[in-house]
C-alpha cells in the first residue's frame, strides 16, 4: 500500500511539471496556405467551329436493267469493287435476239421496196418526156420513192433498237467502286428501262467522300469571307470512337440557298479516304477553322471562377498576395481556354487550390505547369505540386 501511494504522488507531480512547460515548445501557428500557380500557357491557336454531319459518296449509283427480262446469271461477288463497264448481270438474251432478227428483215423488205420505188420513179421520168404517162402518175411514183426511203430510215432505226435491247441483256457497272449484294438472283422476272424498274444493286464510288453538314448565316458570310481571300476552308472531322481529329479535308460547296425554316445552309466538304475506311452513311464530328493561326495564351477552364457577371482568374503577385484579374474569353483549344485579354505571359495564375487563395490575403506559391490535350476540348492537363492538389472552386472566395 505505501508502495501504490509513492507511485500515485509521483505521477501527480509529474502531471504538474508538464503542465508548466513554457510556452515556446507549444506548435507554431501555421503559415499562408499552398497553393498551385503557373504561367499561362503561350500556343499557336485556330478557333474551330464545330458541326455534325454525315458521310455521303460522291457517286451512288442504283443499278437497273434498261430491259425486262429474267436473270441468267450474276458476275460479281457481294461487297466486292468493280470497274466501269464490268459485267454485273446477264439477262436471258433470247427474246431480244429475235426482235433482232424480225427488226432486221424488215430492213431487207424496206430495201428492196426501196429498189422498186426507185425503178418506177425512173421509167415514169423517161415516159413523162415522151408523154407516154400522165404528170399525175409521175407525181405518184416519186411519193412512192420518198415513202419507201421514210420507210427505209425506220426500219434501220428499229435494228438498232433491238441490237442495243439485246446489248442491254448484259448489266455493267456505270461507274467504279464497290458494289453492294445483289437484290434479285438468277431465275427473277424483273422490269427495266425506267425509273420505277427494279433495283438490282447499287454501286458507291471509290476514294474521296463528301461530309455534308448545316451552317448558319453568319458562318456561311464568314467562310465566304475568307474563300474570298483566296484560302481555302479545313474541316478536321473525328467519328464517333475516335479521341482525335484525325480526318482532314476542305470546304468545296455551299447551297444555293439558305433554309428559310431553319435558317441554314447546306455545306459540303471533300476528305480524302486513301484506305477506303470511311463509308458513306457514317456520323463525323466536324471542326472547320473559323480563324486564321494566332499566338494566344491558355489556362485549364477550372482556374476560371465567376464574380458576380464577370469571369475572372486568380493572379498571385511577387509578394504571395493573391488579386482577382478580370478576363475575356475565348473558345477551348486542345482542352485549354483561351484569355482574349485581362492577362500577360508572366502572370502567376493559381491553377491549384483555389478554395485556400482569398483574395488580398497571401499565399505559399508552389510551381506547376500546364499542358495541352491535343485533340480533346473537354479534359485539360494540368501538372501540379503534390502538396497543391486540392478540388478547385466554383466561384470567387469571399472577401
Amino acid at each position: 500500500m505505501r508502495s501504490l501511494r509513492i507511485l500515485a504522488v509521483a505521477a501527480l507531480i509529474t502531471g504538474g511539471l508538464h503542465g508548466c512547460a513554457p510556452r515556446s515548445e507549444a506548435q507554431a501557428p501555421a503559415g499562408p496556405p499552398p497553393v498551385t500557380v503557373a504561367t499561362p500557357l503561350q500556343q499557336e491557336v485556330v478557333e474551330w467551329d464545330e458541326f455534325t454531319g454525315r458521310f455521303e459518296a460522291v457517286e451512288a449509283v442504283e443499278v437497273r436493267a434498261r430491259v425486262g427480262g429474267y436473270v441468267q446469271a450474276v458476275h460479281f461477288r457481294d461487297g466486292q469493287m468493280v470497274r466501269r463497264g464490268q459485267l454485273l448481270f446477264t439477262l436471258d438474251p433470247r427474246p431480244a435476239q429475235a426482235a433482232l432478227a424480225a427488226a432486221e428483215a424488215q430492213l431487207a423488205q424496206a430495201e428492196a421496196q426501196l429498189e422498186l420505188a426507185r425503178a418506177r420513179f425512173a421509167r415514169s421520168e423517161g415516159l413523162l418526156a415522151s408523154q407516154a404517162v400522165s404528170q399525175a402518175e409521175a407525181d405518184a411514183d416519186r411519193a412512192g420513192l420518198r415513202t419507201a426511203e421514210a420507210n427505209l430510215a425506220a426500219a434501220r432505226s428499229t435494228v438498232q433498237a433491238r441490237r442495243l435491247d439485246l446489248e442491254f441483256t448484259r448489266v455493267t457497272a456505270p461507274i467504279s467502286g464497290r458494289v453492294s449484294d445483289r437484290r434479285v438472283d438468277p431465275g427473277n422476272l424483273i422490269g427495266g428501262g425506267s425509273s420505277a424498274g427494279d433495283i438490282l444493286t447499287t454501286v458507291v464510288a471509290d476514294g474521296p467522300l463528301h461530309f455534308a453538314f448545316e451552317g448558319s448565316e453568319a458562318l456561311l458570310l464568314k467562310y465566304q469571307r475568307q474563300g474570298a481571300n483566296g484560302r481555302p476552308t479545313p474541316v478536321s472531322i473525328r467519328l464517333q470512337d475516335e479521341p482525335d481529329y484525325r480526318w482532314n479535308g476542305r470546304l468545296d460547296f455551299t447551297d444555293n440557298a439558305l433554309d428559310g425554316a431553319s435558317g441554314t445552309i447546306r455545306l459540303r466538304a471533300v476528305v480524302a479516304n486513301p484506305q477506303g475506311f470511311l463509308r458513306p452513311g457514317m456520323f463525323g464530328a466536324a471542326r472547320v477553322a473559323g480563324s486564321q493561326a494566332y499566338d494566344a495564351l491558355l489556362v485549364p477552364d477550372s482556374a476560371i471562377v465567376t464574380d458576380q457577371t464577370r469571369k475572372v482568374v486568380l493572379v498571385v503577385a511577387a509578394d504571395g498576395t493573391v488579386t482577382p484579374r478580370p478576363v475575356e474569353l475565348g473558345p477551348i483549344s486542345d482542352g485549354l481556354r483561351v484569355i482574349r485579354s485581362g492577362l500577360s505571359a508572366t502572370d502567376r495564375v493559381v491553377i491549384g487550390g483555389q478554395q485556400r487563395a482569398m483574395p488580398g490575403q497571401k499565399v505559399t506559391p508552389q510551381a506547376g505547369r500546364i499542358t495541352p490535350a491535343p485533340g480533346r476540348s473537354e479534359a485539360p492537363t494540368v501538372t501540379v505540386a503534390p502538396a497543391a492538389t486540392a478540388t478547385p472552386a466554383n466561384a470567387l472566395p469571399s472577401r
